[in-house]
């Protein structure tokens, strides 16, 4: 079997989620690439960010080109989504690994509940 089999598959289950869901494809792309990226945790959630960005793009380009997008509605969270981002992205190095792992299973949870409500 090709070695690179199980990354195409989660590259695949990724895109579909975040085409669907219009995100989430990095819940699927975090616990594969921690299974089989063999990366240590820091480099984990960073190869994860790049790796979605342009599964991203590329949703976010069909939505566009169909109509999909509310620009009205989108741009605020844009505005936020920029500033939290490099907000992350330097406070990065900072925060321990544990709570990285913690933050993101109660994000997870808090999502879910969200979704079944």
């Amino acid at each position: 079997m090709d070695s690179k089999f199980p990354a195409r598959i989660a590259g695949g289950a990724a895109g579909l989620a975040n085409g669907l869901f219009g995100g989430g494809g990095g819940m699927v792309f975090l616990p594969i690439l921690s299974r089989f990226g063999k990366l240590e945790q820091r480099k984990l959630y960073a190869t994860c960010v790049g790796v979605i960005f342009p599964v991203c793009a590329v949703s976010a380009g069909v939505y566009l080109w169909r109509g999909g997008v509310s620009w009205g509605t989108a741009l605020p969270y844009l505005a936020g989504g920029l500033i939290g981002g490099a907000l992350g992205g330097k406070l990065y190095g900072k925060v321990s690994t544990r709570l990285l792992k913690w933050l993101f299973a109660a994000f997870l949870f808090y999502a879910g509940v969200k979704y079944l409500l």
